[in-house]
């Protein structure tokens, strides 16, 4: 079983749900990238979604462009972030790690060796933006044969029949892309969501995540009624944005800075 498994498992048996926060690893630079992770499990964060940052992020809206060009800025490679995550294993090894981010980075490592060391430093799953199922199959090969899972996006134009293809290639769980456009975009349909959840859920017996557009506790809180993962990008990027580089922060500032996290978590368990 996977430690995202086994997170989905022990969530659902207390009757809770996800909360998955995103960070662009280094931003504001890998150190304190580090440290932001314990200090989003210490919020109550369940799994983390950690981006690796890659030149053209068209998936991405400005909020998060703009740390994907502080990450580059410090010359932040996929290699500094496997090192994050192998860093990060060595006090905690509960919390599931997903890699997120786009295919040429992996491209240029290469499929086997990235999957060789993401296992090595303790990942458990990777989402990649700009590779839909139709297109993994070289990669897919070689994740099916690790303890890596495989997270596709279903978006609210995707058909039934494209979304029960990609619910099958998946594992760990599905996340649903709850608006059109980029991250940060719009505001939430939450009937909308609700609607397409469940088409989503006829095609799989996995977890469905929910992102884009979850900015606050309240929005948090309507998700989580209604999927079983909260994940929240833009809103905690902007806090993070506030952060300076170089600068040595106490774990207690960093959770004090990043309480929207426990704001949602609180919201969610209402």
């Amino acid at each position: 079983m996977s430690r995202i498994t086994g997170c989905f498992d022990t969530l659902k048996a207390s009757g809770r749900k996800a909360l998955i926060p995103y960070l662009t690893a280094g931003d504001p630079d890998k150190g304190t990238t580090l440290a932001l992770m314990h200090a989003l499990v210490a919020n109550g964060a369940d799994i983390i979604e950690l981006g690796f940052p890659f030149t053209d992020p068209t998936s991405d809206g400005p909020v998060i462009q703009r740390a994907v060009e502080r990450a580059l800025a410090h010359n932040t490679s996929l290699k500094d972030v496997l090192g994050i995550v192998k860093q990060f294993r060595e006090t905690n090894t509960e919390t599931p790690v997903v890699l997120m981010g786009y295919l040429n980075p992996v491209e240029c490592m290469g499929y086997q060796v990235f999957c060789d060391a993401a296992v090595d430093a303790g990942v458990d799953g990777v989402l990649i933006v700009d590779m839909p199922p139709e297109e993994s199959h070289d990669l897919k090969v070689i994740l099916d044969e690790t303890v890596l899972d495989s997270i596709f996006l279903v978006a609210p134009t995707t058909s039934d029949e494209r979304a029960r293809e990609i619910c099958t290639q998946s594992s760990g769980y599905v996340y649903y892309v709850s608006l059109k456009g980029v991250t940060g975009a719009g505001n939430l349909d939450i009937d909308s969501v609700k609607q397409n959840l469940a088409r989503v859920r006829a095609n799989t017996d996995l977890p469905v995540g929910v992102g884009f557009g979850i900015k606050d506790a309240k929005s948090a809180r309507l998700i989580a009624e209604i999927a079983d993962a909260v994940v929240v990008g833009s809103a905690l990027i902007n806090r993070i944005e506030e952060l300076e580089s170089g600068k040595q922060y106490s774990q207690e500032a960093l959770q004090s800075h990043i309480g929207l996290i426990r704001e949602m978590r609180d919201a969610m368990d209402a």
